[in-house]
């Protein structure tokens, strides 16, 4: 008797494997899964019967609302956020090359390289060489500082159906930011009070920041990038906090820094 119960129940089981697999499966995010015929996948919603249910009853759902629909012969359909889906941004020029276009006039030239990861995200590393920009006081500055950081490009308050991003580098955002720079220039000694001597010393300075920006992409080429940041610096050498060409950092007792700046460039594959 009990051989042919665990026969009963292995078979029972069996059946129940086959008729499930018989079955389309739509897997909703909420974990549920409906057991169904699947009859149309549109653009926006899937439409499907039940089985034991009146066959002239035709129910849909949001595609919002689907992770995948798996069909009775096992092929599997992925369903992606319309919003962040890579596949309706193929056109959009991921890469960007800048330059901070007020740089040179502060003694130093910046250029930013920016990649986009995803929609909404991208990172971006800075280069500043410094003494590559106009020296007013003939301070003989010469060095360099290096910048990187995420960029998180705000999404919508809400979504409605069909929604995208403009372009996949446009749009207000928020970057986290690490800085470092090391430099040498002429500072003054002030030894003497009717004359000023200068002699050339080195500095080493860095700073964490979190910017907030925007950016404009032009035409899919041509773009600008508006930005300003604080956070925390430091310094060391002959003076305590200044400007360190590509941002400024506060006192020792205040160690505050911040950043601004605008950015021109172009884009490419």
């Amino acid at each position: 008797m009990k051989t042919k119960a665990l026969l009963l129940i292995l078979l029972t089981v069996f059946l129940s494997i086959q008729i499930i697999k018989a079955q389309d499966q739509i897997h909703k995010k909420t974990q549920e899964v409906i057991l169904c015929k699947v009859k149309e996948i549109g653009l926006d919603e899937i439409k499907y019967k039940l089985i034991d249910v009146n066959d002239e009853i035709t129910y849909s759902i949001d595609q919002e609302q689907i992770s995948r629909i798996v069909l009775e012969n096992g092929e599997e359909i992925q369903f992606e956020d319309n919003f962040n889906n890579p596949e309706n941004y193929i056109d959009n020029k991921k890469n960007a090359l800048k330059i901070d276009f007020l740089s040179p006039l502060t003694g130093n030239t910046s250029i930013s390289y920016e990649r986009s990861i995803r929609p909404g995200r991208s990172y971006e590393v800075t280069l500043g060489i410094i003494g590559l920009g106009i020296d007013p006081n003939d301070n003989k500055q010469a060095g360099f500082f290096m910048k990187g950081g995420i960029k998180l490009i705000k999404s919508p308050d809400f979504y409605l159906r069909g929604m995208r991003y403009a372009h996949i580098l446009k749009g207000s955002y928020v970057k986290p930011e690490l800085a470092f720079g090391y430099y040498a220039k002429k500072f003054s000694d002030r030894e003497y009070f009717y004359r000023n001597t200068k002699s050339r010393k080195n500095v080493l300075s860095g700073a964490v920041f979190l910017n907030y920006g925007k950016q404009w992409i032009f035409d899919n080429s041509f773009l600008m990038d508006f930005y300003f940041g604080f956070g925390y610096g430091f310094d060391s050498g002959p003076i305590d906090g200044g400007y360190h060409y590509g941002y400024v950092v506060g006192s020792g007792n205040f160690p505050i820094a911040a950043q601004a700046g605008l950015k021109i460039g172009f884009l490419f594959q």
